[in-house]
């Protein structure tokens, strides 16, 4: 694959400390194909970007979400490289991220910021564990770092994500795109550095968000932690009640509306419980057909691979 084919697509809002050393990394390595999407900055991101050699294009929504799927529509390349315009990540480890693609060993690579420590709060790094463990228990994939601003990704899949988070939850709904639609994910070791300026991300309101995010989609791909989740705060609320009520019969007291209350919980838990029971078996069965069109398709893609080189030895032979 030639350096052109990989397009480096850099999200930016008032990067101007930063941008040019980020570009200009990528340039000393030969990469030429650089994609500055900015988010209406008000400093002079945009003017440096382009002066530093990369083609700039303002982003027509808001968020960064909004920027990486106009980005995505837009790029070209066979590979798409996704980096930070903050200078919190080293251009250099580029080739860790487009090797595992380039060899055919996956689809989508993360750069894992925790792999050499890196430069993280305590906050930081109690946010990104417990969500890092909410993706592991709901979509049954362990990943270290699904927050990582540094990621490779085929084109195919990148521009058939169905992207719809305007905020910094769209690095946890490209993971979750990539799991559910069965493409091949890993992890590669990147430095991680102290950004130039003030960081744009609200620990407890954005991290507080991306939970929510993960939970939310998790209902199309894991829907007994889902569904089994709620039922088990419904039977937590039910049993709790329940003691309550049980404790003050003993004691000649009866209360009649909570113990209604408590048989609604409990049963409603234990029902919500065998639906989620009941998607699940739906959603196996859904996967497992999108599994065998897959390889149908892969099939075919090879027939017409055979057909052409025969079609092509054919002519030469004439």
């Amino acid at each position: 694959m030639e350096k052109d084919d990989i397009c480096i697509i850099i999200p930016t809002l008032n990067e101007e400390r930063s941008i040019r050393d980020v570009i200009e990394g990528f340039r000393k390595q030969g990469f030429h194909n650089i994609l500055v999407i900015d988010g209406h900055s008000t400093d002079r991101t945009r003017e440096i970007a382009a002066e530093a050699g990369a083609n700039v294009v303002v982003q027509e929504g808001r968020g960064k979400g909004a920027a990486v799927r106009q980005a995505f529509n837009i790029a070209d390349g066979e590979v798409f490289v996704l980096i930070d315009g903050d200078g919190t990540y080293d251009p250099n480890d580029v080739h860790r991220l487009i090797t595992p693609i380039v060899k055919g060993n996956a689809d989508h690579v993360i750069g894992n910021r925790f792999a050499y420590g890196g430069t993280f709060t305590f906050l930081h790094r109690i946010g990104n564990w417990a969500i890092n463990k909410l993706f592991s228990l709901g979509y049954g994939v362990q990943l270290n770092d699904i927050l990582s601003g540094y990621r490779a990704l085929r084109r195919e899949l990148a521009r058939g994500m169905e992207l719809a988070k305007e905020g910094f939850e769209i690095e946890a709904e490209m993971v979750v795109e990539t799991v559910k639609k069965g493409f091949r994910i890993c992890e590669v070791p990147i430095t991680y550095g102290k950004r130039a300026g003030k960081s744009k991300l609200n620990t407890f309101r954005d991290g507080s968000k991306i939970a929510f995010t993960l939970y939310t989609l998790v209902k199309t791909h894991n829907p007994v932690f889902y569904f089994g989740t709620i039922g088990f705060i419904f039977l937590i609320a039910g049993i709790i009640s329940g003691i309550y009520v049980v404790i003050e019969w003993l004691h000649g007291v009866s209360h009649t509306l909570l113990t209604v209350f408590t048989s609604l919980m409990i049963i409603s838990g234990v029902q919500i419980a065998i639906f989620g029971l009941l998607a699940d078996l739906i959603v196996g069965f859904q996967n497992r057909m999108m599994e065998e069109m897959r390889r149908y398709r892969e099939r075919l893609d090879r027939y017409d691979e055979m057909r052409r080189n025969m079609q092509y030895k054919h002519d030469n032979e004439k």
